[in-house]
């Protein structure tokens, strides 16, 4: 009987230890200070917001340099990054053939014009000898035919002079304007290959955007229209100009091209990077856009969500479904209502039920 009476004197012990244990533990848990939090009211976009599309930076002017002849690369003049001038020489391929080929179509040239000169004078003669009756008819069509062959050999022999001269041109790879070199594909002793990239040459500063814009917005788009186009890799917005608006999509499924110019600007702006293009574009028949702030979002794997203040003042932790991203903004299609406000900074570590105190 002593036994029981011991077992349960421990377990009525334990049971107020733990009680208490608890009651110390939520008593530190209400002393703990409140986190300072600032919060900003949901925007609503009814009137004429904007849309977003992605699109790549690339340089206005810019081209990639190849030949039209096979031949095995005897020097490559430059490197990346080299700033080079208009004319210069960039790439010298090996054009022995050429020069052989040279060789035997200036020998062509000599005898094709030794012998036209030789038929020309005949030619000459035999029309004095027709005016004074000396000669048939037959005889001098002969020679005017004969005359007129030499006359095309000759033609023949100097175009092809022409034609070998434009070879040399594509084994000596130039630059079209001044620039900069951005890629070098092809090294001494390498083998060219016709219409194979060679040399990359952009012109810096002056850069454009190429985005692509779905049909159902296309009709929207005017050419001259500014738009802004945020750089997500500087977190940079900076001004643009449409400049090109294609109106077919056959070959680009459905989205169709758009041009931007950019703006001059401080920015260091380079070619390839990634933006977003805000176009303007009037919605006022659509619904209520709900829109937050990018940098108040929470991110837990594939989850998405805000924070809130509840009403005893506490975080609250509220997942939402997000649409598309306006600059700065994203908007968001379920989770959040119009008329509620979210916490966008905290000077601490923010969690679901943690005490807060609205700045």
């Amino acid at each position: 009987m002593k036994k029981y009476i011991h077992i349960i004197a421990f377990f009525t012990a334990s049971i107020f230890l733990t009680s208490c244990g608890s009651e110390e533990k939520k008593v530190a848990l209400d002393n703990t200070p409140a986190i300072s939090v600032k919060v900003n009211k949901v925007a609503v976009n009814d009137n004429s917001p904007f849309l977003s599309v992605s699109g790549k930076i690339q340089a206005a002017n810019s081209a990639d340099l190849s030949t039209r002849m096979m031949g095995f690369v005897k020097k490559v003049h430059v490197n990346v990054g080299d700033k080079v001038r208009k004319g210069q020489l960039l790439v010298s391929i090996n054009n022995t053939d050429l020069q052989a080929k040279r060789a035997q179509v200036n020998a062509g040239i000599t005898k094709a014009n030794t012998a036209f000169t030789n038929a020309e004078k005949n030619y000459n003669r035999f029309k004095n000898l027709m005016a004074s009756n000396s000669i048939s008819q037959k005889e001098m069509d002969d020679m005017t035919a004969n005359y007129q062959m030499a006359k095309a050999g000759l033609e023949a022999a100097n175009q092809m002079k022409n034609e070998i001269n434009a070879q040399f041109t594509y084994s000596n790879i130039t630059a079209p304007f001044s620039g900069i070199i951005t890629s070098k594909n092809i090294e001494n002793g390498d083998m060219a290959n016709p219409g194979i990239p060679l040399i990359s040459l952009e012109t810096p500063g002056n850069f454009e955007v190429i985005a692509m814009v779905p049909e159902t917005e296309i009709s929207q788009i005017k050419k001259g229209v500014s738009v802004d186009v945020l750089v997500k890799s500087l977190d940079k917005t900076i001004k643009g100009t449409v400049t090109e608006v294609s109106t077919s999509a056959k070959n680009t499924g459905g989205q169709f091209l758009v041009k931007i110019a950019i703006d001059k600007t401080d920015i260091n702006v380079l070619s390839g990077m990634f933006s977003t293009v805000q176009f303007p574009v009037d919605k006022k028949n659509e619904s209520e856009m709900v829109l937050i702030s990018v940098d108040a979002i929470v991110k837990n794997g594939q989850l998405s969500g805000i924070y809130s203040v509840s009403q005893t003042n506490t975080a609250l932790l509220r997942w939402l479904r997000l649409g598309k991203t306006f600059g700065d903004k994203v908007e968001v299609l379920s989770g959040l209502n119009a008329d509620e406000a979210y916490i966008v900074s905290a000077e601490g570590k923010l969690f679901n039920g943690a005490k807060v105190n609205v700045q």
